[in-house]
Parts: C-alpha cells; structure tokens; sequence
C-alpha cells in the first residue's frame, strides 16, 4: 500500500514538473514574440505579410538565443546584442552589407619598408583617438559602403593637414566610377577616383541606396583631391601602427562572422579568419584593463551597431595577419 502511494506521489510530482516544463517554455516563447515586437518597434521594422513575419521571427528568435548564450557566458572581453542585423541569417547579412573587393595589383612601387616608416614617427604615444583630434566625421550608414574607407581616410587627412572637416561624398565614386555594382568595389578604386577626379562634399553629392547616374555638373565642385596612395607593408602591425600615430587609414577585415554582425562592445576577440571581405577605418588604438591592446576602427553600419557605430579589435595577436585580417591590406592617402 505505501509503495502504491509513493508512486502516485512520484507520478504527480513528474506531473507537476512536465506542466512547469511546458509553462515554462510557453512562457519563454511568449517573451521572445515580445522581444521581436520591441525590436521591430524600435528599428521600424514592418513586413510584407504574416509568412514573411513568422520567418524573421524564427530567424531572429536564432539569433537571439547564440546572442544570449555568447553574453551569459561571460567569457569574452566583449558584448553582442540583437541590433539592426537581428532579423538576417548570416548568409544574407554578408550578402547585403559586406562587398570588399581585394585588388591582385603590384604594389611594390607604392609600399614602404618597416624600417622607412621608422622615419616618419619618432615618438608613438601610448593610446590615440584621432577623433578627439577632431579629424573624424561623424559615422554613416550607407549601402554603397566600399567607397567608405577610402572617403573617411581622405576626409582625415585634409583635416589634418588644412584644418578643415569636410563629411565628403561617397556617392560620387559609386555614381561616377567604373563599377557597376553598387555593392561590390575595391578601395584602390575609391583612392583611384579620388586622385583622378578629386571629390565634393556629401551635401552637395547626397548619398543613396544605389548606383545612379553620375553627376557631372555636381562632380566639378571638388573640394578634396589626393595626389595617390600608399600600402602599408603587408602582415606589420608595427608600421600599421606607425602610419596610423600620423593619420587614419583603409583597412580590409574579415566581418563575415556572426560575432562581428552583433558586435555590441568591448574588445573584439571573436571568431574570424583572414578571408578579407569587409573595408574599414582604422581611427586610433589603446589598451583595455591595461592589458588587452586593441585597434579603434571606424564602420559604416550607423551608430546602432558597435560602439556607436565603432569597434575595438585586439591588437598585436600572434597571427602576423592581426585579428580578422587587418595587417593584410592597409591603405593610406598622400597629398
């Protein structure tokens, strides 16, 4: 008799524990619907139909999850969070917003030894920001992206040398450049352009989602020219530290990860390889914690993603490429 009754004791508490189970999960599933409403709120996100919504729903419960699992492991040096992005698989993420074009050219002519940039730096200060220099403009959210290092290193670089800031045009080098796509373009070609046609401004070349018809009459007012571009030698953080203390540069990176897609903050040591698809501007370095060097580049993705729209990537990894694949392609304007 009591063997029976601590039976249907047992059988009620496994009751008991499968209905707090599938409470539970309700209950879980009801808070990630109302996460994704908060999130499509808060980016204005609306879609097509209801197939359409469940879809991005799934996608972006997904997400969230590894979002979620990655911060409550508390084991890296970073943050991810569920930003413009959180609704894309990985795939069609890389397909919308990376598009780095890496350029097989000779670059013997216009690359510099380690031991030349020795010369050009004689002291390099332990941290820089050149954006409290004032020789950053503020951050853009463009589709058209691979012309965005070229520009921002241009912009930095009249800054530094004339004093004057301009916010200069992407649009005129994805309208008026050989490329046909507007997703798909190298840096050598937006520094090339730069030095053929020189470059207006952005208020007066606006930006759009695509390649358009090139603007002659717009494209006259140049109020930035460069007279070419240097490579910074390949695989050397050390002189991509030394031009760097002198000016902002192009980098290319590896951005194809899903770490890099929700980068929210902190000093990236995610997964990444060196298989370069993504341009970026390298604006400054330091340490975290006193230990943990990084780089401080600059993206294009807006101010929602990162840091305000930048990141802080290790530095002087054991990897000669650099974290993602920094090192590999450097680029930098002359006047």
């Amino acid at each position: 008799m009591a063997s029976k009754s601590a039976k249907q004791f047992f059988s009620i508490l496994l009751i008991q524990w499968m209905v707090l189970q599938a409470t539970s999960r309700v209950i879980s599933e009801i808070s990630m619907i109302e996460r994704h409403e908060h999130w499509m709120a808060s980016y204005g996100r609306q879609y097509k139909d209801t197939a359409e919504k469940e879809k991005r729903y799934q996608i972006f419960k997904a997400n969230v999850e590894y979002i979620d699992l990655v911060n409550r492991a508390g084991n890296k040096p970073y943050k991810l969070s569920a930003n413009q992005f959180a609704d894309l698989t990985n795939e069609e993420f890389k397909a919308a917003h990376i598009g780095h074009i890496s350029l097989s050219k000779d670059k013997s002519t216009a690359i510099l030894s380690s031991s030349e940039y020795d010369k050009i730096v004689t002291a390099i200060p332990p941290s820089l920001d050149w954006r409290r220099k004032g020789a950053v403009a503020p951050i853009r959210e463009v589709s058209c992206a691979w012309t965005i290092p070229a520009v921002n290193a241009v912009e930095a670089l009249i800054k530094i040398k004339t004093g004057k800031l301009y916010t200069l045009s992407n649009q005129e080098i994805v309208d008026c450049s050989t490329r046909l796509d507007c997703y798909q373009g190298s840096t050598e070609d937006a520094f090339e352009f730069i030095k053929q046609h020189g470059l207006t401004t952005e208020s007066n070349y606006p930006s759009k989602d695509n390649k358009g018809t090139c603007n002659t009459n717009k494209g006259k007012e140049p109020v930035a020219k460069i007279s070419g571009y240097n490579y910074v030698p390949e695989d050397d953080e050390k002189a991509l530290l030394q031009v760097l203390a002198n000016q902002p540069l192009a980098v290319m990176v590896d951005a194809s990860g899903a770490d890099f897609q929700f980068y929210a903050g902190g000093v990236f040591t995610g997964e990444c390889g060196t298989d370069i698809d993504h341009g970026v501007t390298l604006v400054g370095y330091g340490t975290s914690n006193s230990t943990l060097k990084y780089w401080r580049i600059k993206n294009s993705w807006g101010k929602g993603w990162g840091e305000d729209g930048y990141m802080r990537m290790e530095r002087d990894i054991a990897a000669k490429e650099g974290m993602c694949g920094i090192a590999i392609e450097p680029i930098y304007p002359t006047l």
